[in-house]
């Protein structure tokens, strides 16, 4: 996702700079092909720039910001990541007045009209206008510093919340030998879910290792809003459990299944 958030801001013309150290040989690729001027350190870039943009593995996001906070920064400071409304507020109080919340919906934007980026805060639109025109459709919202966090939970507690039910319902079929007849039920019933809970795990193999993260934010957002916050707890224990497919081709239904399901 940071690749091609990187690639929407260089092609609305403006320069863009990461971090070299500490990254993989794969993550630099993709910045460059994104077009970013990569440096040696967090000091380096900070110097170079008016907007920091985190995105990263939920877990990370505070760790990131004290990291840059602890450099003397005192621009706008953006988060993306998929944190929860309660999590966006501790970061907002790093950078005050000048701290953005994000929330992005959609795939990597690759393609124009797929992806949008939530943006809440004081200075949520002198950051819409860093996208113009570029493949990522920035909105600035209403409701301060949490909002665009607490659209993104909302959004993905539906969407990879589901995506982990529906995984987790192929294998408990799978362990009670009922598979067939459930599937049979499908097609006369729900159609399209024996192909939905297949793409699924196509889907969602090589990434759950962050989803994992993303799911105990969103049951924390449930839980401070006086909601049960369990079935996103079990959603991360399912992402947990496929979080080895990571890096390597998307895994076919029977593999996750397999994954699931405990060694006897």
């Amino acid at each position: 996702m940071g690749a091609s958030i990187a690639a929407a801001v260089s092609s609305a013309g403006h320069e863009v700079i990461g971090v070299a150290s500490g990254r993989s040989l794969a993550t630099i690729d993709r910045a460059r092909e994104a077009q970013m001027t990569l440096v040696e350190t967090l000091e380096e870039a900070i110097s170079r720039v008016d907007v920091v943009l985190s995105i990263c593995p939920p877990e990370a996001a505070l760790d990131v910001a004290h990291e840059v906070q602890a450099t003397g920064y005192d621009g706008i400071y953006v988060d993306g990541n998929a944190i929860s409304p309660e999590t966006a507020a501790a970061i907002g109080k790093l950078f005050d007045n000048n701290f953005v919340d994000g929330g992005i919906v959609g795939p990597p934007a690759w393609r124009a009209g797929a992806t949008r980026f939530y943006l809440s805060g004081a200075m949520a639109k002198d950051v819409v206008v860093l996208f113009a025109d570029s493949l990522v459709t920035a909105r600035a919202i209403s409701g301060g510093a949490g909002a665009a966090s607490a659209v993104k939970m909302c959004y993905a507690a539906y969407t990879k919340g589901s995506s982990a039910l529906v995984l987790a319902i192929r294998a408990l079929a799978e362990d009670n030998g009922v598979t067939e007849t459930l599937l049979a039920e499908w097609d006369i019933s729900q159609k399209g879910m024996r192909d939905s809970s297949e793409r699924s795990a196509l889907g969602t193999s090589p990434k759950a290792w962050r989803f994992a993260g993303e799911m105990r934010e969103i049951a924390a957002t449930f839980n401070a809003a006086g909601l049960p916050n369990g079935f996103h707890l079990a959603a991360a224990e399912i992402y947990e459990r496929m979080a080895h497919f990571k890096n390597d081709d998307p895994a076919r239904l029977e593999q996750v299944i397999e994954a699931l399901l405990p060694k006897r």
